[in-house]
């Protein structure tokens, strides 16, 4: 597996240059049924090597890996161009991700948002006050029902180690991404507020 890293050099430069129009290329996909079912199948295909990780449904089945079902398929097609340019920085998958054709960029991306995600397991005692502490500090970007948008990550159903992992980092400012509106929202979060949030938006549909 870690001999695709070994590629990282390759394609940086038209990826970065192509997203625009793929992004454009991505809507008009989505606005036309059979172009999307076409590429959502072509999607599932291509995405073969990301099952490892991320589950080959998108759910992921190890802790520190993020679901992808469910996601924004614009979200998820900007991610994935980070990774290709270096700007998120992981050696796996930014290997993995240089060598995929812009075609097949877009496809995972469509693949991944056209599977629903399931609620996960939460711990009731703590969902009440994790969805008040998501109502103060997150509705304003991530939506009241944390579906997110376009540019905003999909949080509800994910993982909830995950999301506490994240959140940590941005809290502590020890991740790979830095985002300043998540470290301001998430400065005076005690490790059980983050505990709580994360219960709260993992069982969400």
């Amino acid at each position: 597996m870690r001999l695709l890293s070994l590629l990282a050099g390759l394609l940086v430069c038209s990826s970065a240059i192509a997203q625009p129009d793929l992004q454009e290329r991505l809507k008009a996909v989505q606005g036309d049924p059979a172009a999307l079912k076409a590429a959502v199948e072509a999607g599932k295909k291509a995405s073969f090597f990301c099952a490892n990780c991320h589950g080959e449904d998108g759910v992921s089945k190890m802790a520190e890996v993020p679901n992808l079902a469910g996601q924004n398929a614009a979200y998820l097609l900007e991610q994935i161009r980070k990774f290709g340019a270096g700007e998120r920085k992981d050696q796996f998958m930014q290997g993995l991700i240089k060598v995929l054709k812009d075609e097949e960029r877009l496809q995972i991306a469509a693949y991944y948002a056209s599977i629903p995600v399931p609620p996960g397991k939460a711990d009731p005692a703590q969902v009440a006050r994790g969805k008040e502490l998501f109502t103060k500090l997150c509705v304003r970007c991530h939506g009241d029902q944390a579906r997110g948008n376009e540019a905003i990550a999909r949080l509800a159903g994910q993982r909830s180690s995950y999301l506490q992992t994240s959140i940590v980092r941005y809290r502590d400012n020890t991740g790979v991404r830095n985002n300043q509106l998540m470290t301001i929202a998430t400065a005076g979060l005690k490790n059980e507020d983050v505990a709580a949030i994360a219960n709260y938006l993992t069982q969400l549909p």
